[in-house]
């Protein structure tokens, strides 16, 4: 797979990472709320189509308890007040859905970024007053004053995302798929995380070459389809860059990834070559975008919990058929057959010498736009109806050519023949 030569290309799309907050002193080094307000998170422990909305102020420690919260989820609007842990908890909302959560806590908006709720799991999500105001370390309970106890020996476990800029490229190398899996592997807190169990995956059926790319982290690595990524994972983001092929396999394909940690928003690009085109139950929306000369697919979506499948369908793909590869050999080898036969049987006589020249110039140019064709259509940049037509009108012609080269080389061997 040619991944060196689209190296700089992956560059250009690779965003620089979360800025980590500073270290915070509580002894028992819980995350920077502030980091993680408003951002969704899949999550298996919220039941499908559920919403847990958290509401603190200025820490974890400090929930707003009998606080109303909204949720807007397409044009509905719920309201309930926090629990006495925090939580406004709604359910009944449909897979595929957009929403965002909003709560107003002393004249501040705390509005959450906006979501699409997965099928198979729940979304949780947090809300944070006074997160834009609050200086890092700061508690409004009274625990700036308490001893700071020393930090714990070991790293603190913790939750991982794929988030930032992180999407899934495709291209085509002739029939060849190309992947680019471009992620940004986030930790929200302030200090480094173990997540509870090993990020490891496998990559779809089939894939082959699979590397990882400049720029990657060296925490992650590739052995044969495995994908491992080793913590402990520093805050902020963990760049995750790799690429893999996928041998020709027909105009049609589905390929199933899962990912060990969730996605907060899926991306999806895909190179338009010829009729190619892509589908996902994942996508919310999917629109074809345009620069430079070249035509993309982008496929978005809500949030992908972790374990979760993410089947993409491809159509239309570029697809060399062997039939035809056969049908070309072997009329390349005909035609090459009775060139040689016409050479051969050629008379020079000089009323037809200019004639039969123009007439094998003619064949050749001909022969030439017919391998053309017969590529372009392989390559799939030229379409059926369109290859049929041209196909036939070359034939037509060079049957044409060679019909007047038999005419001319008829009468000089004849002539030959009646002189003996």
């Amino acid at each position: 797979m040619k991944t060196t030569t689209r190296l700089a290309w992956c560059a250009l799309v690779l965003l620089a990472p979360i800025v980590a907050a500073a270290q915070m002193p509580d002894a028992r080094q819980m995350p920077d709320a502030r980091q993680m307000s408003g951002i969704p998170m899949p999550s298996g422990d919220v039941p499908a189509g559920s919403v847990s909305v958290r509401l603190v102020r200025g820490d974890l420690s400090n929930n707003i308890v009998g606080h109303p919260v909204e949720l807007h989820a397409g044009v509905l609007v719920q309201t309930m007040k926090t629990d006495e842990n925090g939580r406004s908890v709604f359910s009944g909302i449909a897979a595929g859905v957009e929403a965002h959560a909003v709560a107003v806590v002393d004249g501040e908006r705390l509005e959450s970024q906006p979501f699409t709720l997965p099928p198979t799991a729940g979304v949780r999500l947090v809300l944070v007053a006074g997160a834009r105001t609050a200086p890092p370390g700061a508690s409004t309970g009274g625990a700036a004053t308490r001893a700071l106890a020393p930090p714990p020996a070991g790293v603190a476990p913790g939750e991982v995302v794929f988030g930032g800029d992180s999407r899934i490229q495709i291209e085509f190398e002739d029939d060849t798929i190309e992947i680019f899996y471009l992620f940004d592997l986030v930790n929200p807190a302030s200090s480094p995380v173990n997540p509870a169990s090993e990020l490891a995956f496998q990559l779809p059926e089939g894939a082959e070459q699979a590397a990882m790319l400049e720029g990657s982290s060296t925490q992650a690595a590739i052995r044969g389809r495995t994908v491992s990524i080793s913590g402990p994972f520093a805050p902020g983001t963990t760049p995750v860059r790799l690429a893999f092929s996928l041998a020709p396999a027909g105009p049609r394909r589905l390929i199933v990834q899962r990912l060990p940690a969730p996605w907060t928003r899926v991306q999806i690009i895909m190179t338009r070559a010829g009729l190619a085109q892509i589908r996902s139950p994942q996508f919310a929306t999917a629109s074809e975008l345009g620069g430079d000369g070249q035509s993309f697919i982008l496929g978005t979506g809500g949030p992908l919990a972790a374990n979760q499948d993410l089947p993409m369908s491809f159509s239309g793909l570029p697809s060399r058929s062997h039939w035809g590869r056969y049908a070309s050999v072997a009329l390349a080898l005909l035609v090459l057959a009775l060139g040689v036969y016409g050479a051969m049987s050629a008379r020079s006589t000089s009323g037809d010498v200019a004639r039969r020249t123009r007439l094998a110039e003619r064949r050749d140019t001909l022969m030439a736009d017919l391998v053309r064709v017969e590529e372009h259509h392989r390559a799939g940049t030229l379409d059926d109806g369109r290859y049929a037509t041209r196909h036939s009108e070359l034939v037509d012609q060079l049957e044409r050519v060679y019909g007047e080269l038999d005419q001319q080389f008829g009468p000089a061997e004849h002539g030959q023949g009646s002189a003996a």
